[in-house]
């Protein structure tokens, strides 16, 4: 007879996990284990969760997930950077570059150019999010970079943390066109969406600052939430930068919304543009403690 104790505190009930490899692991069942059958246990059956009924626990699913990671590993600070994922590298935009020249295309050059032109703030975009991590990893709360996974601008921002030993996230989205990841994304922290709704919230979640890089429609639907969330007081005011000002002048004409009504005096004053990396960081430190050490309250949801 053996003397060994059992120890005081232990799971009551098996869990989810070992019931459900116990259940893999059993003897077939020629009734039940067919096609059709009703019998898989339901949180391990995947025809059943992909049912039309189930969106709301799918939304829950991929509201949680990225949720209980970033808590596990104790992320509670972020700086979200948005931005097109079609500028490229300068190194890539150089080969395009000379590419459209040996083609003798007059028009192709005249894009290539202007993608040269734009890759100005691929590396811009870099070199940010190397500052961003070099600097906040010296904090009692790190301050991570996120970015939408993808390439372009969302690349560089992962990237320049990756340069730096630095951990960043990546919060990917399927699209018809696969998205895949970029290879600087710290694996544990590389999520991926199907919503786009809880995407975006989980951008803003745990961000203290937007940082917004030249894009198209995915671009502007984020920064103008974000904008509108602020404005209308459901999130709490914090930094957003635009890269850029010629770009976002002639884009946007901020100053005809207020001058029609559009939006309130004042309302243009929920940005700010900025042209560097330095420039950006120094406006950081304008609004917040970046001390190394410095002690973060959580950030509100």
């Amino acid at each position: 007879m053996s003397n060994k104790r059992k120890p005081l505190i232990a799971r009551n009930f098996p869990s989810a996990k070992e019931e459900v490899q116990e259940a893999r692991r059993g003897v077939p069942q020629p009734n039940y284990d067919q096609p059709g059958s009703a019998y898989r246990l339901a949180f391990d059956d995947n025809e059943f969760l992909l049912r039309d009924d189930l969106r709301p626990v799918r939304m829950q699913l991929e509201l949680l997930k990225p949720e209980l990671i970033q808590q596990e590993l104790g992320i509670k600070s972020t700086i979200v950077m948005f931005g097109s994922a079609r500028i490229l590298p300068r190194e890539a935009a150089e080969q395009k570059v000379e590419q459209a020249r040996q083609s003798n295309d007059a028009e192709a050059l005249k894009r290539a150019e202007m993608q040269l032109t734009m890759s100005h703030y691929y590396e811009e975009a870099r070199r940010f999010a190397s500052l961003v991590t070099t600097v906040s990893t010296q904090r009692h709360n790190p301050i991570y970079v996120v970015t939408g996974g993808g390439p372009g601008i969302m690349e560089a921002g992962n990237r320049g943390a990756y340069e730096v030993g630095g951990k960043s996230i990546g919060l990917n989205i399927v699209l018809p066109h696969e998205q895949h990841p970029n290879p600087y994304i710290t694996p544990e922290l590389c999520f991926r969406f199907h919503y786009f709704a809880l995407r975006k919230m989980h951008f803003l979640m745990r961000s203290v600052a937007l940082v917004c890089f030249p894009g198209g429609f995915g671009t502007l639907d984020e920064l103008f939430e974000t904008m509108t969330l602020i404005q209308t007081g459901k999130s709490r005011r914090r930094p957003i930068l635009m890269f850029g000002r010629e770009f976002w002048t002639r884009l946007i004409n901020f100053d005809w919304l207020v001058e029609t009504g559009m939006i309130s005096p004042g309302d243009e004053k929920l940005f700010h543009f900025v042209e560097s990396a330095e420039e950006a960081w120094a406006l950081l430190e304008s609004e917040y403690d970046m001390n190394p050490g410095a002690l973060d309250c959580d950030a509100a949801d």
